[in-house]
């Protein structure tokens, strides 16, 4: 079984290691853009265009499914992706978690690039699915970029202006790009009131590796052994994982893949 998944950067860690996580047997296809990115500031028909570009590099592989592991694509190219990849390749877009945030009650905090939060599409996901919920829209300029770059300092400093942002008595915070994820022991850390009770992270990595197995028709096995292996295109072209991904837990648990210097699966 192969799973891929894309992303402009860095954001497809999280997603990746989830699936992982529940099939150590599944071969992975990452599929990136450093030469576009970041498509937060493009237009919507631009970033359909490099979305389309990166998800056509990662089908050559012949995945059983495709993870559009980023918000921005998931919002502005989906559509564009499931008609040309579809039915031969199911494509699962990544869409942020205010749903099961909002069942627990609130109040809710989103936290998401400057360009979605206020958006028609966050506004409307907010409308059908936390109605009646106490919901703040937090921009976080900067820290998708910081977190890209691994950049401890940036990281840190677009943290703490987002936690200024965000009203105290939050009980829950959706993580409304997939960058934040990798991040989330740390938001949870700057955001965490002595004595409230925990701070629940709602990000969607979790659930995207779930429906990408039930795609591609199988399902968990986490205790199955470990021989799946790892390609990388970056911008289409095959490469190693990056050395940025193992500032992260999710990418050091990646790069202990079997891989190609090529970038082709190796088996």
């Amino acid at each position: 079984m192969k799973i891929a998944l894309m992303d402009s950067g860095t954001g497809l860690l999280a997603a990746a290691a989830a699936v992982r996580r529940l099939r150590p047997d599944a071969d992975l296809v990452l599929s990136s853009d450093p030469d576009g990115m970041p498509w937060g500031p493009r237009t919507p028909d631009d970033v359909a265009e490099h979305a389309l570009a990166v998800a056509r590099a990662a089908a050559a592989h012949r995945p059983d499914a495709l993870i559009v592991a980023c918000n921005t694509a998931s919002v502005h190219a989906l559509p564009v992706l499931r008609a040309e990849l579809e039915p031969a390749v199911p494509v699962i877009g990544t869409v942020p978690a205010i749903k099961p945030a909002a069942a627990g009650g609130g109040p809710v905090a989103i936290w998401a690039t400057p360009a979605t939060t206020g958006s028609p599409y966050q506004r409307d996901l907010i409308e059908r699915f936390a109605r009646g919920v106490t919901v703040a829209e937090v921009p976080c300029p900067g820290l998708a970029d910081a977190v890209e770059a691994a950049d401890e300092a940036a990281i840190d400093a677009a943290i703490e202006a987002a936690a200024a942002r965000t009203p105290r008595d939050v009980r829950a915070v959706v993580l409304g790009c997939t960058h934040y994820e990798l991040v989330g022991d740390r938001i949870r850390a700057a955001l965490q009131q002595a004595g409230a009770p925990a701070l629940v992270l709602h990000g969607s990595a979790e659930a995207v590796a779930a429906q990408a197995l039930r795609r591609a028709g199988t399902e968990p096995a986490p205790a199955a052994a470990p021989t799946g292996g790892l390609s990388v295109l970056l911008s289409g072209r095959p490469a190693a994982l990056p050395a940025v991904a193992l500032a992260y837990a999710e990418g050091r648990l990646l790069a202990g893949s079997r891989t190609d210097p090529a970038g082709v699966l190796s088996g």
